[in-house]
């Protein structure tokens, strides 16, 4: 008989794209997920996955289970939700990308909590991991990027939104309306992991010559803006970050951009009018002013 959680370990390795990541996420060690993962390849009879430095792909024998465990895993959910309690308000589930600014996501929880209306769980996640998730129905709508091809969820754009340095208040060049890369080549730069504008970043500043000195790599953005207000180095990210003590400049001819909405699950679409996702989109819009595209 294969156990549940050989299953959830099983799913999460595909989800998360390598071992390590998916012990994180089932908050195991990573050699107790690979013993696992070992019990179930023996009880399937066949090897699961290819492994690789990079990352694990489906062998066909992987291929064929993953159907069965998604069907289960949505099963057991199910059954979870029919035994809970009648009188529980329904528990709304959102994905939110890792690289939007929690300030707007916290704006939009206080005023929902004014509004006393349904439950709510909030999910952080890569662009990967959330698209994953409305998938198996483990989310109902993800707050993310919206991109051309989306077309298998129901799509709500809410904002586009540039880039721009982010640096110390106290910085010479913290006055300027936009700067140019060449004026950045000695500054000393943090690095956003997790941006999905980092590699047209890295070629933006490549390509003219400019290669500086990396004080932090870090995907906690709460982190590399208190670096930045602290005057540890510059960074880019999107416009609507802002951190006290923290200057935003345009940066000249970088033309990247960024379209941030909401991305519905099978069973969501019934779901727009939600308080929380009403309020979601008021606090996004309440950027509008300062987006803008770099001169």
């Amino acid at each position: 008989m294969i156990e549940r959680y050989l299953l959830r370990y099983f799913l999460a390795v595909v989800d998360h794209g390598n071992f390590s990541r998916a012990a994180a996420h089932c908050l195991v060690s990573q050699p107790t997920l690979s013993v696992g993962i070992s019990k179930l390849e023996q009880a399937v009879g066949a090897p699961l996955f290819l492994r690789s430095n990079q990352r694990v792909e489906l062998t066909e024998a992987g291929a064929r289970l993953l159907t069965h465990a998604r069907r289960i895993e949505r099963e057991f959910n199910l059954a979870e939700l029919a035994g809970a309690k009648a009188e529980q308000a329904p528990v709304l589930r959102i994905g939110v990308l890792l690289s939007i600014a929690g300030e707007l996501v916290a704006r939009a929880v206080a005023e929902r909590a004014m509004a006393k209306e349904g439950r709510i769980e909030i999910i952080p996640g890569s662009e990967r991991e959330l698209l994953g998730r409305l998938d198996a129905e483990r989310i109902d709508v993800a707050l993310t990027l919206i991109r051309p091809g989306a077309d298998r969820f129901l799509t709500q754009s809410v904002i586009e939104e540039g880039y721009g340095i982010a640096m110390a208040a106290g910085h010479p060049l913290a006055g300027r309306a936009v700067v140019a890369a060449e004026e950045l080549a000695s500054e000393t730069m943090i690095v956003r992991r997790h941006c999905e504008a980092l590699s047209a970043t890295s070629r933006y500043f490549v390509d003219r010559g400019v290669r500086p000195h990396f004080a932090l790599r870090s995907t906690n953005d709460e982190r590399v803006m208190q670096m930045v207000a602290a005057g540890l180095g510059i960074t880019v990210m999107p416009e609507s970050y802002r951190w006290p003590g923290m200057a935003r400049v345009a940066l000249k001819d970088f033309g990247e951009r960024r379209n941030v909405g909401l991305l519905y699950g099978a069973r969501a679409a019934g779901l727009r009018e939600a308080p929380m996702l009403r309020a979601l989109e008021a606090s996004l819009r309440a950027e509008g002013p300062r987006i803008w595209s770099s001169p």
